[in-house]
């Protein structure tokens, strides 16, 4: 009845105007213009078979789209508060934009947290703070198996692809690595020639799809990757085994978005998808893994190599380090990332409910190495979710040795958080391969960005490293970070967790340990046989 009663008052409009039109003025086409649209619109939502609602409810239904498409921005900009907006709140991005521009992010009146509420977390001061060091405070990566070490910021660039990003995003950060002394993941799409042109250090990640150093079939290429990895830019390469916000996972990027560029870094086939398969040819168990690190250190010369991993099974965690005593090949260092990372596109399954979180990634890595006694030679890189000074102390209390963050670098060169990453539509120009919307990021303005952001927030975790007394970052323990688990009980880190000894695993591991490690298998990868399950 509604749909009769539309379309029967429209058509009445749009008759109405014809005869005004041509009884009084010309002036009355513009409504005759208009209501025929409106009738053929409402005509059109009345035939058309997929959507109910303007079946039902033409031309009126399409206010409930409207609705569903601003409300994120109506929540965003208007409902949420200060501290409780997802992914990023509304005072980290506010850190985050003003850092960038140069100013100096503070608040007045005191804290809108509130500071009983579980999950409450805060730095103990010491009495007589330290005076921060002059200088930025820097991490060699590179073991005893590798001649070509380097250092690094505190705070680096975590893994976004170009493709991912747009040509000027990228550029921007490199150009602002530079200047910063920070390096840039290239992310698993290889490294492209807008990687490489100021100079900036880049640590080459591939993934599954071997992009960069692949053969036509999709395997990975040895001379191919011989080839490149020998630019002096290129520091170090990163081998990703998953991405916190979809482990497990593969990729495809659809041949419309595979442009000359892509096709030059990636040594794909244009015009075809371009496709990640969930898990890698290389290597099936881990001691192929630790034999894949040792070949790839010897094409290298000696970079240093790594693996990056959102931590899934405990066996698997454990059987990869059983692999590096087994082999004696030990990895220069291993980004843990977390569930909470960011992706330009993930099932909300997938980002919601699988992987660990960070923290509980990050200790349990931390603790595998130092249990089997070989965390002094190897560097942990810890990503999700990184923004403040707070971010990086937590996590280096927690076992990092170094922290990246990639949303966070997104906002320093113009992200909004619109959340349209995977619709090629970025508002900013941020994340698009659009040229007439990334033409809108000024690569110059941006990079001052990224170096202001990186600058204020390293020089903020030393002063906060002198807040609580200590001389550097190495210093940091669990038992700084405390958290409130109810409103009458606080307990540090140190105590929340347990915390293996070095070389525990190799001698009698405690109870809560022994039967993961008893049953992670360095020849297969997956969750331990168990009989008589059902």
């Amino acid at each position: 009845m509604f749909a009769i009663l539309t379309i029967t008052a429209v058509a009445l409009l749009f008759l109405g105007s014809i005869a005004l039109a041509v009884l009084h003025s010309l002036w009355w086409l513009i409504a005759v213009v208009v209501f025929a649209a409106l009738l053929a619109l409402a005509i059109y939502d009345v035939i058309q078979p997929r959507l109910a609602v303007l079946r039902i409810y033409p031309l009126l239904g399409h206010m409930r789209y409207l609705m569903e498409e601003i409300r994120p921005m109506i929540q965003q900009y208007f409902v949420e508060r200060n501290w409780d907006g997802r992914p990023y709140d509304a005072d980290a991005r506010a850190l985050i934009y003003e850092r960038a521009q140069g100013v100096h992010a503070e608040k007045s009146f005191g804290t809108e947290l509130e500071v009983r509420d579980s999950g409450y977390e805060y730095l103990l001061h010491s009495v007589v703070p330290g005076k921060r060091p002059e200088g930025e405070h820097r991490v060699v990566i590179g073991g005893p198996q590798c001649s070509q070490p380097f250092d690094v910021s505190l705070l680096n660039i975590a893994s976004m692809s170009y493709g991912a990003l747009s040509v000027n995003a990228v550029r921007a950060m490199n150009r602002g690595a530079y200047k910063g002394g920070f390096f840039q993941e290239s992310g698993e799409g290889g490294v492209t020639r807008y990687h490489l042109e100021s100079g900036a250090d880049i640590v080459w990640e591939f993934g599954s799809g071997y992009f960069g150093c692949r053969t036509p079939e999709g395997n990975f290429n040895p001379e191919m990757f011989a080839q490149r990895v020998v630019h002096p830019n290129i520091k170090g390469v990163l081998i990703k085994l998953s991405q916190g916000a979809k482990p497990g996972l593969g990729g495809v990027l659809p041949a419309e978005k595979i442009t000359p560029e892509i096709v030059e870094a990636r040594g794909v086939e244009p015009g075809k998808d371009c496709i990640s398969p969930p898990s890698h040819t290389a290597f099936t168990t881990p001691t192929e893994l630790m034999q894949f690190v040792g070949q790839l250190r010897e094409l290298s010369g000696g970079k240093p190599i790594g693996f990056k991993l959102c931590v899934g099974l405990r066996t698997d965690v454990l059987a990869i380090v059983k692999a590096m005593l087994e082999t004696g090949i030990l990895p220069d260092f291993i980004v843990v990332d977390g569930s909470e990372g960011g992706t330009g596109a993930a099932p909300l399954e997938y980002e919601d409910h699988v992987g660990t979180p960070l923290t509980e990634g990050l200790i349990l890595m931390h603790n595998a190495l130092v249990g089997a006694g070989i965390r002094q030679h190897i560097k942990i890189g810890a990503a999700g979710k990184i923004v403040a000074g707070t971010d990086i102390i937590r996590r280096i209390a927690q076992g990092a040795d170094y922290c990246l963050a990639a949303r966070a670098m997104m906002m320093a060169t113009g992200c909004i958080q619109a959340q349209r990453c995977h619709t090629n539509k970025c508002p900013t120009g941020v994340a698009t391969q659009n040229p007439r919307l990334y033409r809108g990021l000024d690569v110059d303005d941006k990079a001052e960005q990224v170096y202001h952001y990186h600058k204020s927030t390293v020089a903020e975790t030393a002063q906060m490293i002198a807040t609580i007394g200590l001389d550097s970052p190495d210093q940091l323990r669990p038992s700084h970070i405390f958290r409130r688990v109810s409103q009458s009980r606080v307990e540090s880190y140190a105590e929340a967790y347990d915390w293996l000894e070095p070389g525990e695993l190799l001698g009698t591991p405690r109870r809560s340990w022994a039967e993961d490690w008893n049953h992670a298998d360095p020849h297969r990868f997956g969750p331990p046989v168990s009989a008589g399950f059902r």
